[in-house]
């Protein structure tokens, strides 16, 4: 099955002259679900073995959480600030107009653990470049990173040297 061609392409949102890939079509459809989600757990596989995934919210949720589950492996929530019940390590990022803060639980990650990152979506790198921060703050080592979509022109691959990358479909 061609899942670039499954996905929606959504012009000028959310705001005007962006070309959003919207990853809800591939969601809503169980065949196409299963083949990204087995794509990404090939590509996670690829890594060696690891001893968690992490995922920034929402959607790295998606795709994190149930190769966590099919792959036997822990899952760590990534969130935006003050959404963690518990105490947490931050890192800032930037956004187009500003900047704002993701966090992790202290003790989601033990030192020398190796986590692998899962996210829909690759554009610019910024948040996995603050998700990687996370990580090595509590002593992890990031073995690999994998998406389900990378918008290769914005060549966020460039904030994430020394990591492996991997990505399903490329645009």
């Amino acid at each position: 099955m061609d899942l670039k061609a499954k996905l929606r392409h959504v012009m000028d949102f959310p705001k005007e002259g962006i070309d959003f890939i919207d990853i809800t079509t591939v969601l809503q459809d169980g065949e196409a679900l299963k083949q990204a989600l087995d794509e990404m757990k090939e590509k996670v596989s690829k890594f060696g073995d690891c001893d968690l995934i992490a995922g920034p919210e929402s959607r790295g949720f998606i795709f994190g959480t149930p190769l966590a589950y099919t792959m036997g492996k822990g899952f760590i929530p990534i969130r935006k600030k003050g959404k963690l019940p518990y105490k947490t390590v931050q890192a800032e990022y930037q956004l187009e107009y500003g900047t704002d803060i993701l966090e992790m639980h202290m003790d989601a990650v033990k030192p020398g653990e190796k986590v692998v990152i899962v996210d829909d979506l690759l554009a610019t790198g910024g948040t996995t470049e603050s998700n990687i921060k996370l990580v090595e703050k509590l002593g992890g080592k990031v073995v690999g990173i994998v998406y389900f979509v990378e918008l290769t022109f914005l060549n966020g691959r460039d904030k994430l040297k020394g990591y492996p990358v991997e990505s399903i479909v490329k645009f």
